[in-house]
This record gives C-alpha cells, sequence and structure tokens, in this order.
C-alpha cells in the first residue's frame, strides 16, 4: 500500500488524475504501480487500478493475474472492481472508502464494493480500510495541491 501511497503522492502536483494509486503484486513480487492519468490521457478508463491491471498483463502477457493482489489507495469505482474481478485477482485490499472521495465533489457511483461482491458472486477477497490514516492524509494533501481538479 505504501507504494500505491507514494506513487499517488509524486504525482499530485502534475494535475494528471486525482490522489489515487494502485500496486499490483504476487507474492513479494512487484508486478505493477500506477497512479489515476485520466486528465493526462484525457481517457475515463485511466483510474490507477486500470492502469496497473494493464501493466502487470503486459508483463505477464497474461490478462489471468489469478495469484494476484492490488492494493489501491481508495476503494475502487464500480468500472475498476470490474476490471479487478475479470483480472481474476484474488485480494483487493483498500485504504479509503469510496464515500470519502465522493464527499470531495468526485463524480462516483457509491455502490461499495462488498455490494458488487455480492452481487455478481465474485470470488475477490476484500480487505477494506487498510492503512486508512495514510491515504486520507493523501486526500488532505491532495486537497492542498495547487490547481488541483475533480471530474
Amino acid at each position: 500500500m505504501r507504494l500505491a501511497i507514494k506513487e499517488a503522492l509524486d504525482h499530485l502536483a502534475a494535475i494528471e488524475g486525482g490522489p489515487f494509486g494502485a500496486c499490483l503484486v504476487r507474492g513479494e513480487e512487484v508486478l505493477a504501480v500506477a497512479h489515476n492519468t485520466v486528465l493526462k490521457e484525457n481517457d475515463p478508463s485511466c483510474h490507477a487500478e486500470v492502469n496497473a491491471i494493464r501493466l502487470a498483463s503486459r508483463r505477464l502477457g497474461t490478462y489471468d493475474l489469478s495469484g494476484c493482489s492490488i492494493y489501491s489507495t481508495t476503494e475502487p469505482c464500480p468500472m475498476c472492481y470490474a476490471a479487478i474481478h475479470w483480472a481474476r485477482l484474488d485480494h483487493l485490499v483498500y485504504g479509503t472508502p469510496i464515500a470519502a472521495v465522493a464527499a470531495l465533489g468526485f463524480h462516483e457511483l457509491t455502490i461499495s464494493n462488498e455490494q458488487m461482491k455480492a452481487m455478481g458472486q465474485s470470488p475477490v477477497v476484500i480487505f477494506p480500510n487498510f492503512l486508512e490514516p495514510e491515504c486520507r492524509n493523501l486526500l488532505q494533501q491532495w486537497l492542498a495541491t495547487p490547481g488541483r481538479r475533480i471530474y
């Protein structure tokens, strides 16, 4: 998680897409670390989790990321949770709940990952609120970033 937080912090000032980072691992091996690049790429699908899944899939040469886990600084949106499910990730570990970024004004669908897991009978094991204070601090640092944009 700390790699995901560092990735997001390292890119706050660039205003590439918000205070979001993700790190995808297999065991002790880091496969990908990414941040949100929606504004940089002008692509609404360039969330940190999707970017990390894309990087790891290219690195491994497969869409099937079974045996892997993803760490996300904020609870993934429905699009990202679906990508996590379709990539067959075993575990999702996140910091702040999606409601925390919705409260900041981000255009979020506040459907929880637990709701999506239950409705879709997804096997992804979810670990919420991991290092939540550090992830909330990331959001506070983003609030203090000059020129920040909400989308």
